[in-house]
């Protein structure tokens, strides 16, 4: 076993526990395994971080049978592009090809065979993380190496959702760095790209929960992605931004504020409704900013909590 195959990650979904049980014993010496004994709890599953690398997945359940649950994970840009494969005692061609349709990489028919179960997954995950290194390198801003604006995208998509659907608070923070333009033209680009860097940096240690996200939004200007966070929490959270920020100390002579470089936040706090457009929160956000600016920048506005 090699060091990476330590930290991967499978989900076995079975309703019967002697299935789970076996698959269990064959994959534990070599993967992190988590079981769930119908659909409905493999979704639940798939809600919490870190998402699995490789789902195992029977057909014939209770309820939601497994095609049903691999169309719901193939639905979602969070984890569609996770591999699923059917182990099944359903052996018909036709049975097969509909596993395929919905999305499925390989399908393995009951009674398996052990060494054919390894060899399958070792090969799905080496593919899983061949593609994970290539989405990593899509999703990650090349300056900053923090999360870039397609991934803000797809994370905000998917965390209004299912702020929406718990009915859970959800909360966006939008950073700029103060007079950066001018910075620029004192110190020169290539000082301004370190600064950028830096400040991306203190970001990110500002928040240190596992569900959170910090992205650079666009040139100078950074968002914080905060779900299940109230009005208070994210305020929190953007006070820690500005003072880590502060603290870097980094000079910025030109600045009509302060002789350091030093961030304006906009903070915006929604409980979601069915109805509400999730470009409520960006703009609430982004209104706050321009508020934090006007007011005189190195300060953070919070609006209040609101549910439309």
């Amino acid at each position: 076993m090699c060091a990476q195959e330590a930290f991967q990650k499978i989900l076995v979904v079975d309703d019967e526990k002697v299935n789970l049980d076996v698959l269990a014993g064959l994959l534990k010496n070599d993967y992190r395994v988590v079981l769930a004994k119908d659909g409905q709890q493999a979704l639940h599953r798939l809600e919490q971080a870190p998402l699995p690398d490789l789902i195992l997945l029977d057909v014939m359940m209770p309820g939601m049978d497994g095609y049903q649950v691999c169309k719901h994970i193939k639905s979602n840009p969070l984890t569609r592009n996770i591999p699923v494969i059917f182990i099944t005692a359903l052996a018909e061609e036709k049975s097969q090809i509909s596993g395929f349709d919905v999305g499925a990489v390989d399908y393995i028919i009951k009674p398996f065979s052990a060494p054919i179960v390894l060899a399958r997954v070792r090969n799905q995950l080496e593919m899983k993380r061949r593609g994970d290194l290539l989405e990593e390198l899509a999703i990650r801003d090349a300056l900053t190496g923090i999360a870039n604006r397609r991934r803000f995208d797809q994370f905000l998509a998917y965390e209004w959702e299912r702020s929406q659907r718990y009915q859970r608070p959800f909360s966006l923070l939008l950073v700029d760095v103060d007079h950066f333009k001018l910075y620029n033209d004192h110190y020169g680009h290539g000082e301004g790209d370190h600064c950028l860097r830096q400040v991306a940096e203190a970001i990110a240690r500002a928040m240190p929960r596992s569900i959170d996200l910090a992205c650079r939004y666009g040139g100078e200007e950074f968002a914080c992605l905060l779900p299940e966070t109230s009005s208070p929490g994210a305020t929190k959270v953007a006070e820690r931004i500005l003072n880590h920020v502060r603290a870097l100390a980094i000079p910025h002579q030109a600045s009509l504020v302060e002789n350091h470089v030093t961030v304006s936040i906009g903070v915006a706090t929604l409980l979601p409704k069915a109805d509400m457009a999730m470009k409520k929160l960006v703009e609430l956000a982004d209104q706050n900013l321009y508020q934090a600016k006007h007011q005189g920048r190195n300060r953070v506005v919070c609006g209040k909590e609101e549910s439309l």
